[in-house]
């Protein structure tokens, strides 16, 4: 069900890709995500704050565990991190970068996400905020 509600709100804007290294906007993770090669969306916020709601399918590793817990996110590849505001995204980005990852933020981070009105995942449920 996530799943379909996505490929639904991916259908209603695509839009292309930015290059690597550049920040990606909401909608077009949300387009993304339900892509074949989509990439891995990394949460870095606190446990808490992920439990509150956070991107559709993304990972959580808080910023502070993050170097001891890179095994955890497999093989480099393309990833996409967030915090609340992007000032932790922005802390551990060129760890990843040192380990080969692909790093793209996304542009206003968690902020920008719920602003934008995007389906947000609260444990296995997406919730689809309503129109402000």
């Amino acid at each position: 069900m996530l799943r379909i509600a996505l490929v639904l709100l991916a259908l209603a804007a695509p839009v292309p890709s930015p290059a690597a290294g550049a920040a990606i906007t909401p909608e077009v993770l949300a387009a993304e995500i339900v892509s074949e090669q989509a990439p891995l969306v990394l949460d870095v916020r606190t446990q808490a704050e992920f439990d509150a709601g956070h991107v559709p399918g993304a990972v959580l590793i808080p910023h502070d565990q993050l170097e001891s817990r890179l095994s955890e996110l497999g093989a480099p590849g393309d990833i996409v991190v967030y915090c609340r505001s992007g000032r932790r995204s922005a802390l551990v980005e060129p760890l990843l970068e040192k380990h080969g990852f692909r790093v793209q933020q996304l542009a206003g981070s968690w902020q920008a996400w719920e602003a934008a009105g995007l389906p947000e995942q609260i444990n296995d449920d997406l919730v689809i905020p309503e129109s402000k």
